[in-house]
């Protein structure tokens, strides 16, 4: 657009004519904003030397801001579904372009700067991640809770959980191939976009870099609520991560569960200060019963949802998607029921003989119990993991 207000359509194909670039931002009442947004996509576009087109989806204006978009040359597309990720998704549909650029409409993001992210599309990269923290952070444009709390730790737990190494997972400004949404098959309706593209880019093993970015402030109001879309983003990365969720912690309390209880099979264990005594084992009876239900929550994710991990992703999963059978995982429940049960009947048979007095082996019998307990779960979850085995291939 120019400074008299008429828009520059040199970078601009036919509208028969597939683009090069499709410049795809949400949008939701940014009347203030969404217009200079554009003018500086096409200012980017047009350094890039190439062609292309500015889509924004309109996620229920009322105010001004399809006019205002119309009237510097972009595509309006509506989505009446409320939700950052919907938004998203309604214009990466209808984008047109081999390279697609993502960025809010709120003046928070340079696009006369994107140049810089369709570089690495250039040299083979599939994915291109803006980061703001690799480059500058303009006063006022983030929340001091966000910028050392917020976006460091949801950086950092995603990293972890999905072994891949981002500077700036939630940054909205992003570059890839249109091949590459394909392959990535984006679903989330939320905030929590920003999380799927990084853990998709990578399981799908998008080749992707990042560059440093400038985040200005935002124009307007803003749409972000700190603890829902950070909830959002925690949960997302949770619920695909069954190994951390459930796996882990269900093993460190079935082990720690039945070491306890062992330690405290000869009588109290005596820590200088406390002695540990029946009551403990009971609780370390209860852990380990709440801790092998956890690790088999972790084996029912695992099974049920096989796509969302991406096959043969997991070494432990693969090992027992070829061993596991009906039959095996009834013998080894039967023996540890049959193990709780042989030594539950002796503790009651010595009480008989001793006319029915105290029980003075209470400890034995929580972890006879336990074992009765665990056998009885393995058993059912045996049956229940093989309804998804009915006429499925392995």
């Amino acid at each position: 657009m120019s400074a008299t207000g008429a828009v520059d359509l040199s970078a601009r194909e036919p509208s028969h004519v597939a683009p090069d670039i499709s410049v795809v931002m949400p949008c939701l009442n940014e009347a203030g904003s969404v217009g200079a947004c554009i003018e500086k996509a096409w200012e980017g576009i047009r350094r890039t030397g190439l062609t292309g087109e500015v889509v924004i989806s309109d996620n229920g204006s009322t105010d001004d801001s399809v006019a205002v978009a119309t009237r510097a040359g972009a595509r309006v597309v509506s989505q009446p579904e409320r939700g950052y990720g919907n938004a998203y998704l309604k214009g990466f549909a209808a984008a047109r372009g081999r390279f697609i650029i993502m960025g809010d409409s709120d003046g928070s993001y340079d696009f006369a700067q994107l140049d810089r992210l369709i570089a690495p599309l250039h040299e083979g990269f599939d994915y291109v991640l803006g980061s703001r923290f690799a480059g500058r952070i303009l006063p006022g444009a983030m929340p001091w809770t966000h910028r050392y709390i917020g976006n460091p730790v949801l950086t950092g737990v995603l990293n972890r959980l999905f072994k891949v190494d981002s500077s700036d997972a939630h940054s909205g400004m992003r570059a890839f191939t249109s091949d590459a949404y394909r392959r990535m098959g984006l679903q989330s309706e939320g905030m929590e976009l920003a999380s799927e593209i990084v853990i998709q880019a990578a399981r799908v093993g998008l080749r992707g870099t990042e560059v440093p970015i400038t985040y200005h402030p935002r124009e307007g109001e803003s749409k972000l609520h700190s603890m829902r879309d950070g909830w959002r983003h925690l949960r997302f990365m949770l619920l695909r991560s069954p190994n951390w969720l459930f796996t882990g912690p269900g093993i460190a309390m079935f082990v720690l569960g039945l070491v306890g209880q062992g330690l405290l099979l000869p009588g109290p264990l005596n820590l200088g200060f406390h002695a540990l005594d029946v009551h403990f084992s009971a609780l370390f009876a209860l852990l380990a019963i709440l801790g092998y239900q956890t690790l088999l929550f972790g084996v029912f994710a695992r099974t049920c949802l096989p796509l969302e991990q991406g096959p043969g992703s997991d070494r432990l999963q693969h090992w027992f998607e070829r061993n596991y059978s009906l039959e095996r995982g009834l013998v080894g429940g039967g023996l540890m029921f049959l193990v709780g049960f042989v030594i539950d009947a002796a503790i009651l048979l010595h009480w008989l003989r001793r006319g029915l007095g105290p029980i003075n082996s209470l400890r034995p019998a929580l972890l006879a119990m336990t074992l009765m307990m665990v056998g009885a779960q393995t058993s059912f979850a045996a049956f229940f993991l093989g309804l998804f085995r009915i006429d499925r291939p392995r």
